[in-house]
């Protein structure tokens, strides 16, 4: 990996946790260290670089960078707006927003046509929250072991209860199923008709890596149309090429009233999020341009990252890329798992690459997770399951990297069997 000089000192580890507990967070600090205690310095295609030299396969990330760190194409769109105008003034209108809004209704299912941008995932689920309510649709209906954010009213809708305890009350009126329940489903939409909202992942991503049933997600659209119900697809983690389709949502050929994205919608260089919504969803927005509204929403800087970032995947085809390297590396870790760590395995599953390996024994996911840093892979844990870890590599990923990755993967499989 070409990143260009890095100055480094003996001191730069030390420094840099000192800083995180007298700043930051302490807990933040020794999860770092516990980590190794190294720093990352840059980052080039699917790796990373750090403090000490050393080089890691990017695995990890929570899925911002299926077009890798740093792709040129994202890179040069970035730097030259830079250089002309980073941040609007937000009274006048402005071409980079445009264009990356016609950019992206270019690549989302069809009638999704209107767009609110935002900088994180939470604020584009907020944005799709407050948009059902604007349209009449108050009850909130989420899945268990569904992630969606950690503001309040996103967090509502996150059903697990050591992120929510904390900050209870939340919003009233939420109701959480269980995912791929669609009997659940279908008695919380007839207690409320014509008034709820249902917010799901075509793939829960932080629950550790759940494939719904066959049909699910076209049954819950057919129940959300039957009882004048608002659907609102979760894609932050999902889209843009990840699961080997546009979005989770297109391996069904269900349209939502509101998607939204994120993650690597800002091409790993700027955050970028969406709501992107049809027409007749979007028209209370459409009334009053005032009613939800962020500063840096639509700021220049993230929209040519944003435009960078679906040129990027259009021109390299990493949409299909991610469903070919991703099928074969679900067959070979499935292989690897079952020849090395045998009944330790539950289940490797996934869908492109999105991918959890789910251990039956306590603890084993987190040692593999140290494994893997070690043999020099940066993977996951799961958010919402503390047995599954979650595997999210670039669709750059070239043949060597692909081999280095299933490599470690078998040191550290071994290391943790022996």
């Amino acid at each position: 990996m070409s990143t260009g000089s890095t100055v480094t000192t003996a001191s730069t580890v030390d420094l840099t946790a000192a800083r995180y507990r007298r700043h930051l967070s302490t807990g933040r600090a020794a999860l770092g260290e516990m980590f190794g205690g190294d720093v990352e310095v840059c980052a080039r295609g699917a790796w990373v670089r750090t403090s000490t030299g050393r080089e890691l396969l990017n695995c990890g990330g929570y899925g911002v960078f299926i077009t890798g760190a740093r792709h040129p194409r994202v890179v040069a769109a970035v730097r030259e707006q830079l250089d002309r105008n980073p941040v609007a003034t937000r009274l006048l209108l402005e071409p980079q927003a445009a264009l990356a809004a016609e950019a992206l209704t270019s690549v989302t299912p069809p009638g999704l046509s209107r767009v609110h941008f935002a900088c994180g995932g939470a604020e584009a689920v907020e944005a799709a929250i407050k948009l059902a309510r604007a349209n009449g649709k108050r009850h909130l209906v989420s899945m268990v072991d569904g992630y969606h954010g950690k503001t309040l009213g996103a967090l509502s809708a996150t059903a697990r209860p050591v992120f929510t305890e904390p900050f209870r009350p939340l919003l009233p009126d939420t109701t959480h199923v269980p995912f791929g329940d669609v009997a659940a489903l279908a008695g919380v939409l007839e207690r409320h008709p014509g008034s709820a909202c249902v917010l799901v992942e075509p793939v829960q991503g932080e629950a550790g890596v759940i494939v719904p049933p066959a049909g699910y997600l076209p049954a819950v659209a057919a129940l959300c149309a039957e009882h004048g119900a608002f659907l609102v697809l979760d894609e932050i983690q999902t889209g843009l090429g990840r699961l080997g389709h546009w979005w989770g949502g297109d391996r069904d050929g269900v349209v939502p009233d509101v998607l939204v994205a994120g993650k690597a919608l800002g091409g790993g260089v700027v955050p970028v999020s969406a709501m992107v919504a049809t027409e007749a969803a979007f028209a209370p927005f459409d009334r009053d341009p005032f009613i939800h509204t962020s500063t840096f929403s639509g700021a220049p800087l993230g929209m040519a990252a944003a435009r960078g970032a679906l040129a990027a995947i259009a021109e390299e085809d990493l949409v299909g890329r991610a469903g070919r390297i991703g099928a074969r590396l679900l067959v070979e870790l499935t292989r690897l798992c079952a020849d090395v760590l045998g009944d330790a395995v539950a289940e490797v599953r996934g869908v492109g690459l999105l991918i959890g390996i789910e251990c039956a024994v306590e603890g084993l996911a987190g040692e593999l997770l140290l494994e893997l840093m070690e043999a020099g892979v940066v993977a996951n844990h799961s958010l919402n399951s503390d047995r599954v870890l979650r595997l999210t590599p670039p669709a750059v990923l070239d043949e060597r990297e692909r081999q280095y990755l299933l490599d470690a993967f078998e040191r550290a499989a071994r290391a943790v069997s022996s």
